[in-house]
């Protein structure tokens, strides 16, 4: 793929991480002079020290042949330029991180895929691993749903029961699904007849989120 990073911080220079292990062309444009020449020392990748809320600049940086966008700067409003313009010059694919939660619809109709606020996600992220250490990661959905992983314990109700079992005592409920059973190596896809073990790594789907309930069924504890 034909990639421009906007943007070489914090959260661009994690981007190029990962996008130079594959296979991708990449063009990055950023205004601090200092940070763009330690990138295209550290990177290989094409960098401008320019400004691309310019429509030239995007041009310069091969908008035309650009299968996407990533804008990662901490300004909404240089993100929102680069979007409008990428949306102008038919790149198809555009990201962009988004700080203020009140811009989040602007980006959406423009057709932008968006990450909010990072440092929130961050904050929360941490406040959670303190209040529920025994959610290992966790996705938040639309109305309250969320995905997480969490590892069965010995008191926890549904241990050793099959999952047809523990769906039958009531145990799981409607709105609580087990997508994936990690168990040492092996990655398990849950079926009725699947045994939950203690020490068992569940990815879980719950339309309620994790409440003590929840947190309950899988640890034998509400917290």
């Amino acid at each position: 793929m034909y990639i421009i990073i906007v943007g070489a911080g914090d959260i661009g220079s994690q981007v190029l991480d990962l996008l130079t292990r594959t296979q991708n062309e990449l063009v990055v444009i950023e205004t601090d002079s200092d940070v763009a020449e330690q990138v295209s020392r550290d990177y290989d990748a094409l960098v401008l020290n320019a400004d691309a809320t310019m429509k030239e600049t995007l041009i310069d940086a091969g908008a035309e042949q650009a299968d996407a966008v990533i804008t990662t700067t901490d300004q909404d409003a240089t993100n929102i330029m680069v979007m409008l313009l990428a949306e102008e010059l038919d790149i198809e694919s555009k990201v962009s991180v988004v700080q203020n939660p009140e811009h989040m619809e602007i980006f959406r109709r423009i057709g932008v895929n968006v990450l909010e606020n990072p440092q929130r996600l961050i904050g929360e992220y941490l406040v959670r691993a303190v209040q529920r250490p025994s959610v290992k990661d966790f996705m938040s959905l639309a109305g309250g749903a969320e995905v997480f992983e969490i590892t069965v314990t010995e008191t926890s109700p549904v241990a050793e029961k099959t999952l047809q079992e523990a769906d039958s005592a009531g145990l799981l409920g409607n709105d609580v699904l087990v997508v994936a059973i990690e168990r040492g190596e092996e990655v398990l896809t849950p079926r009725g007849e699947t045994v939950i073990h203690a020490g068992d790594l569940l990815t879980v789907f719950s339309k309620e989120g994790v409440t003590g309930e929840v947190m309950h069924t899988f640890t034998g504890k509400d917290e």
